[in-house]
């Protein structure tokens, strides 16, 4: 596991579509089924609250919420496998929960899969609650994965 992450060694900044090649190999790294570059586009054209963090001035992970009605949802966190393990995932999941709040939402929601378990802990220690499942939710190498369904309330 590398070093924990100073506030220093990153700059936390909105997505721009000039960072979506980065968002798509950090996203086809981490995840065995990543979202499309189109989604990506959709959410910034939509105007969700889409952000990157860089280190060294490289992109290494992404963050994606929507908000309406007093609810945010968490729709994705990604970080570079490289640099997994130094504070990066949490540093994005805080300034979501920080951008919710300054939206004046009620209550933060994402879903999990229960075999991230490192993602599950993060979110335990953070507040949030499991609040429910999703049946067949994401998909997987052997057919779909359940997944949890966390709430904060702010």
């Amino acid at each position: 596991m590398s070093a924990q992450l100073r506030t220093d060694d990153f700059k936390l900044r909105p997505m721009l579509d000039d960072d979506l090649p980065d968002v798509m190999r950090i996203e086809e790294a981490g995840y065995s089924h990543p979202w499309t570059i189109g989604i990506f586009r959709d959410c910034l054209r939509v105007g969700y609250h889409c952000q990157v963090v860089e280190k060294d001035g490289i992109v290494v992970g992404h963050a994606v919420m929507s908000e309406a009605a007093g609810e945010a949802h968490v729709l994705n966190i990604c970080v570079n496998p490289k640099v997994q393990g130094t504070g990066i995932g949490r540093v994005l999941v805080e300034h979501l929960l920080d951008a919710a709040s300054r939206m004046s939402v009620d209550i933060v929601l994402l879903e999990v899969r229960p075999s991230n378990k490192v993602a599950v802990g993060l979110y335990h220690r953070l507040g949030f609650c499991e609040v429910g499942s999703r049946k067949s939710y994401y998909p997987s190498h052997n057919g779909r994965e359940d997944a949890l369904i966390m709430a904060l309330n702010l």
